[in-house]
């Protein structure tokens, strides 16, 4: 552990023009943002002097210059004028400048840090990593508790991690934000990490990025533009022919404009929905990311799986579409952004992925599932490194009958490989399927089939039964629940059709959500056993995932229980499953562990892992052992009827500066979506959210009339 180093009827009226979107790797740079330039610019060209790799934002609005902050759009965490929000992705040369960095954020902010641990090279003093936090952190121990001195810390999480990377230098590669207590610059000066600033530490230290990382500019929207940077409609075959157009997003006459006015029309309905655009050199339009108040607010809830769609640029449609996609409580697909891209290249998706964790406020999902390409791999391992990586099995599985010419139509070898990949559950299996695989069909020398293998960890199930799915693939026929636009886009689809049919799309989408979620609340599933654990969960999970639990539940009469092996409360089974009704020569054999005295329990079949729910082998131990209830940590908030989700995007604390009016907009603004929300359940609820809005705002209206 070290010391660091030196609002008529409309009750709200939207004049939120200090409102500030927080991104990734950003800076912010100012007084405001008006809520119709949620156009977020994003060039290229190279670091620019004055705000290396961070966001900026340019705002046209005149300024006393007075404002000592602004207010993040996602999570409503305060934010000093001079020094940017900390976010995943930010780089220093030293350990001393990030330390400085955020010892400066944190003066102007009015907290103090300290450094909670770090670490050093083995055999060497030379730093490697370090955690700096707020030093409200944690709480005191007994023998502190029993001092006289004031108790100042609330256990707050705030903190960044730091880590020493190749480039040898200092990146932070995990933020936490919010603090659960008030900012006290008084306080926050007298202590030690403020004291001990030195004059570098008082100089503005930036933090700087990758070459690859580009220059996120915040801008409003313009129709007009002399230069051409900020004017779609300049975008198009007018451009002048010496314009590499392989490096600009291929448009047909008229798509700029239809691009444009679908982003105006979205704006005026939806203030949070965000675009962002990227520019080449020449001033054309390159790359586009956009995403809507709705789906950023559902990445809270459902962001742990999200897989990226690039079905629509890897085939060539006419629309090079990119579509991120997640799974919400019904098993449903969902959206959660996208983008279009004028190629496949590892910059372009650099640029995609990091507009879109911007958008998240900087939260990597747990795991990010892909297409096998290989810029796409590079690009994930650049901007989401702690996300696992994996590979959609349906593609490779396709990609594989592809390759091998003659094989495909041989039904031996499908049904060879089809064992191989879906039916092993251990590695060792596996391997010896593949080699035996390999031999009996003379592959070894296949070079594609060799590089498969290789990555095998990113797309075998046997490799996968740590990673977290959400159900997204069940791994039993290679099915795979990512598609979001499946039978609406097809490869000659036009931009205008696309656009067309999106809001439609999405609005179904949403419908179908809302009919589940009533159907969900007021039925009751058809038990098919007398298993209590089926009760049990017919009474918290929707009835989609109720209904593949269900399927689990009614095959839990198993062949035999054994134990084999006891160490202390840890107890390892056997469970022996026929593969087929009445068939009793093919037996499968499930490893099941069972810890009695933490209640945990784990399957070697992985189903908790790929579907979020037990399998029947762990409910045949449990049930074997008298346990009369799944235990709780089985039991996924993401799959329950009964859980609240409001979807509007998460501003963060409710701790207000009573000072700061910024912070009553939001505050005030996040509590009365709430009972939007709420107030759109049924009629009922309607007409006592707008007696109760009326009744508010003749109340506040008496407290104005008092000032006249």
């Amino acid at each position: 552990m070290e010391e660091g180093s030196q609002n008529s009827e409309q009750l709200f009226e939207d004049d939120g023009n200090e409102l500030e979107m927080e991104g990734n790797d950003i800076d912010i740079d100012s007084n405001g943002l008006d809520i119709e330039g949620n156009c977020l610019d994003i060039e290229s060209n190279g670091l620019q002097d004055d705000c290396d790799g961070m966001l900026e934002i340019d705002d046209n609005h005149e300024s006393n210059g007075d404002d000592a902050t602004a207010v993040s759009i996602e999570n409503g965490i305060s934010q000093g004028k001079n020094y940017p929000l900390p976010v995943v992705g930010m780089e220093f040369e030293s350990y001393d400048d990030a330390y400085n960095y955020y010892n400066c954020y944190a003066k102007e902010l009015g907290f103090a840090i300290r450094v909670k641990s770090s670490w050093t090279k083995r055999n060497s003093k030379e730093k490697r990593g370090a955690v700096l936090c707020c030093n409200c952190e944690g709480f005191k121990t007994i023998k502190e508790a029993n001092s006289r001195r004031k108790e100042t810390r609330t256990g707050c999480l705030a903190m960044i991690r730091l880590r020493l990377v190749e480039s040898n230098r200092w990146r932070v590669d995990e933020v936490k934000l919010e603090h659960n207590h008030r900012f006290d610059h008084e306080r926050a000066q007298n202590c030690k990490s403020h004291k001990k600033m030195d004059s570098v530490a008082k100089r503005k230290v930036e933090p700087t990025v990758d070459v690859e990382v580009r220059t996120i500019k915040l801008y409003r929207t313009s129709t007009a533009d002399p230069v051409g940077y900020g004017n779609l409609n300049s975008l198009e075959g007018e451009i002048s022919e010496t314009v590499d157009r392989s490096k600009r997003l291929k448009l047909n006459k008229g798509d700029s404009q239809i691009i444009y006015d679908f982003f105006s029309r979205i704006q005026l309905t939806s203030p949070n929905f965000v675009y962002l655009i990227d520019l080449n050199d020449e001033g054309c339009l390159r790359n586009v990311f956009w995403i809507d108040s709705r789906s950023r607010a559902a990445y809270g809830y459902f962001g742990d799986v999200v897989a990226v769609d690039t079905t629509c640029l890897s085939n060539k449609y006419e629309i090079p579409l990119v579509a991120f996609v997640g799974v919400n409580h019904h098993g449903q697909s969902i959206l959660l952004g996208c983008g279009l891209l004028a190629d496949d290249t590892f910059e372009s998706y650099v640029w995609l992925f990091r507009a879109w964790l911007t958008c998240m406020s900087g939260r990597s999902p747990q795991t990010i599932i892909t297409d096998h390409c290989r810029a796409m791999q590079s690009a994930i391992s650049e901007v989401l490194p702690r996300a696992h990586h994996r590979l959609h099995l349906s593609h490779v599985m396709q990609s594989l009958f592809e390759n091998l010419g003659e094989l495909q139509e041989s039904d031996v070898f499908q049904m060879i490989l089809n064992r191989t990949v879906y039916e092993t559950v251990k590695v060792d299996e596996f391997e010896m399927g593949w080699d035996d695989m390999i031999r009996r069909f003379g592959l070894a020398d296949h070079a594609w089939l060799c590089t498969l293998h290789e990555e095998r960890e990113r797309w075998a199930p046997v490799y996968q039964k740590d990673t977290y799915f959400a159900g997204m693939c069940t791994f039993e026929n290679g099915e795979f629940r990512s598609s979001f636009f499946d039978g609406f886009v097809h490869k000659q689809t036009s931009l205008k059709e696309f656009f067309g049919k999106y809001e439609l799309l999405v609005q179904e989408e949403r419908k179908t959500e809302a009919i589940n979620d009533l159907e969900s609340r007021d039925s009751s599933p058809l038990l098919k056993t007398r298993c209590f654990y089926e009760l049990q969960l017919s009474k918290l999970y929707t009835n989609e995932i109720f209904r593949r639990f269900q399927d689990e539940v009614v095959m839990m009469p198993c062949f035999s229980i054994t134990q084999v092996h006891a160490n202390g409360p840890v107890i390892t089974y056997m469970i022996k499953e026929h593969e087929a009704e009445g068939d009793r020569s093919n037996i499968k054999n499930f490893e099941v562990m069972h810890d009695k005295a933490g209640t945990e329990i784990r399957c070697i079949c992985s189903c908790f892992n790929f579907n979020g729910y037990l399998c029947r082998h762990c409910l045949c131990v449990l049930h074997y052992n008298g346990v009369e209830e799944i235990p709780f940590q089985y039991i996924l908030s993401r799959w329950r009827k009964d859980f609240k989700r409001l979807y509007i995007p998460e501003l963060g604390s409710n701790n207000i500066d009573i000072s700061n009016p910024v912070q009553w907009f939001d505050h005030l603004h996040r509590r009365a979506m709430q009972v939007v929300e709420e107030g759109m359940i049924s009629q009922d609820h309607y007409t006592v959210a707008w007696q109760a809005f009326k009744e508010s705002l003749n109340k506040v209206r008496l407290v104005a009339d008092k000032h006249v």
